[in-house]
């Protein structure tokens, strides 16, 4: 019998069909701007990050997939370049086109979910590069003809050439067939490199939790990828997928020094959509007094430099 995993404190997301049928009847009564779309660059820095050996960089490619360069490595989260997700449509672009990324070392896989982990993307990336996943998804890897796979638990960590990667806990579920539902793990990455000061929380697909305080209890992540997308109806999601405010909730707990907002904009996953998640992020922001300068909302395809 194959090992199922949980989340902490034994919370469960586990929805019943009447669940379903009451989130369809509620989206059908909802009037949503579904025209306006979450905006991305005009000319992404392909050049610059191809020939970039030495700065870092975070560069949000659109949902979960950031291009992360630290240490003259390139690293990759949660490859995703799929047209559609189920009967959707992607509504916005890749900000950088597959072919034009630079060879990839590093690939770290959040959870199994089909946004979070898609075959055909990762069967196009060039380079020869190391799959860092949870624990569980390392056989699927393989039976794929991937052989450099490490499957990570909870807090485990890994050195690759001077980059340390940490898994630890996020709130959520996954599956990718009727049969194998929680028989991998999920969670966030910590990449962090300590001769320039760098360190990245990508932390994956979640809901709010306390392992947010303890995350911070252990590591003190100066860039925090936070995903802010997908939570409404908030009854049915909450468990799953952290609100706005909620994730400005959590990166206080966290102690970090800059926001970036991802999980939104590219898929319609639940009732929300981009725009009026980032309405909601800015808004919780201003009314908080936040530093402007700590948010640092990129567009599809924009690279900060660290």
């Amino acid at each position: 019998m194959k090992k199922r995993y949980e989340n902490l404190d034994g919370i469960s997301n586990i929805k019943t069909t009447g669940d379903m049928l009451k989130w369809t009847r509620e989206r059908r009564a909802k009037k949503k701007d579904l025209i306006t779309q979450t905006p991305s660059v005009d000319q992404a820095e392909v050049d610059a990050l191809l020939y970039n050996e030495t700065k870092g960089s975070i560069t949000w490619i659109g949902h979960s997939t950031f291009l992360i360069q630290m240490g003259g490595m390139n690293i990759l989260t949660d490859p995703v370049y799929a047209a559609r997700m189920g009967m959707q449509k992607r509504l916005t672009a890749p900000g950088i086109p597959l072919i034009e990324l630079p060879e990839i070392d590093i690939v770290c896989i959040s959870h199994g979910h089909y946004d979070h982990l898609d075959f055909p993307t990762i069967k196009k990336l060039k380079g020869n590069p190391v799959f860092y996943v949870p624990e569980g998804l390392g056989s699927l890897f393989k039976r794929k003809g991937y052989s450099h796979v490490i499957e990570a638990n909870w807090w485990e960590s890994f050195n690759d050439k001077g980059i340390s990667l940490t898994f630890v806990p996020a709130q959520h579920w996954t599956r990718r067939s009727l049969l194998d539902t929680n028989t991998s793990h999920w969670g966030g990455w910590l990449l962090e490199e300590e001769q320039n000061n760098q360190s990245v929380y990508f932390v994956g697909d979640t809901g709010y939790f306390r392992g947010f305080n303890d995350v911070a209890e252990k590591y003190k992540p100066r860039h925090i990828l936070m995903p802010i997308g997908a939570y409404e109806p908030e009854w049915f999601m909450e468990v799953s997928h952290i609100n706005p405010e909620d994730a400005v909730k959590a990166f206080l707990e966290l102690k970090g020094e800059f926001f970036i907002p991802m999980h939104y904009g590219a898929y319609r996953l639940a009732d929300d959509t981009g725009p009026e998640a980032l309405d909601r992020l800015m808004a919780e922001w201003k009314r908080l007094e936040m530093p402007d300068e700590q948010l640092e909302i990129l567009k599809i395809g924009e690279t900060l430099w660290l």
